[in-house]
């Protein structure tokens, strides 16, 4: 591959990120190293531009949706917390409940406009904290990035002081949906320049979400190009 960049933020690097500036805690620093550790004993894991990572504000993360692995190659290797939504269903087993919330997951109940998990997350924001989202709103069935729900917008545009394009690739060859478990591959978790609050706001919703999603659709075609995998075609 060729030679991208692979560092933090120099403002992020070291024990203790600035004082304003939201801090992960000793038990979200545990699950995420135990994570890596698992993770990188299956797949060779690469993680390019993350220096893109802004010091300070409310983050929104577009992501797209390859795998059960997403959440943890999503932050792999941010230095500040991450937030994420899960389906509500995986609230209900208490025990699981207080595990993922104790890594800043709150759920939302799929398929309807959850107004509870909307305010929360504008919550999350506005308090300068970062937040994951897949905006197809479901895995790919194919490795291809899928439609992009307009609502994403909504977080980037009214409460986000910036948002990142990410792009994984491999997820989907290493675990995709039709197999129970993950399998040896060969993954790479590349971020974008950020786009502040006000270049989104530039932009309707529906175009907004298009033009993060032209964007990833570009990285994913040079990550597997650098790779050695077969071109994706899109329509």
């Amino acid at each position: 591959m060729n030679r991208l960049s692979s560092y933090p933020n120099p403002k992020l690097q070291g024990w203790r990120l600035p004082k304003d500036v939201q801090s992960p805690s000793i038990y979200y620093c545990f699950w995420r190293r135990l994570l890596q550790m698992w993770l990188t004993t299956i797949c060779k894991v690469r993680v390019f531009n993350r220096h893109y990572e802004p010091v300070g504000g409310g983050v929104v993360y577009i992501c797209n949706h390859q795998s059960f692995l997403d959440p943890i190659l999503m932050a792999y290797a941010l230095q500040r917390p991450v937030n994420f939504m899960a389906r509500e269903s995986l609230f209900r087993w208490p025990p699981f409940r207080r595990l993922i919330e104790s890594v800043h997951t709150f759920p939302v109940r799929r398929g309807t406009a959850d107004v509870a998990a909307l305010k929360e997350s504008m919550r999350r924001l506005k308090a300068n904290g970062q937040l994951a989202m897949f905006a197809e709103g479901t895995r790919t069935s194919d490795g291809r990035l899928g439609p992009f729900l307009p609502g994403a917008a909504v977080l980037c545009q009214r409460a986000a002081q910036w948002t990142v394009p990410v792009l994984i690739d491999g997820a989907f060859e290493a675990w995709p949906r039709t197999q129970m478990l993950p399998r040896p591959g060969n993954i790479v978790v590349q971020y974008a320049p950020p786009i502040s609050q006000a270049e989104a706001k530039k932009l309707e919703p529906k175009a907004f979400v298009e033009k993060v999603r032209s964007t990833l659709i570009e990285i994913q075609a040079d990550v597997r190009k650098r790779v050695g995998r077969p071109a994706l075609k899109y329509v």
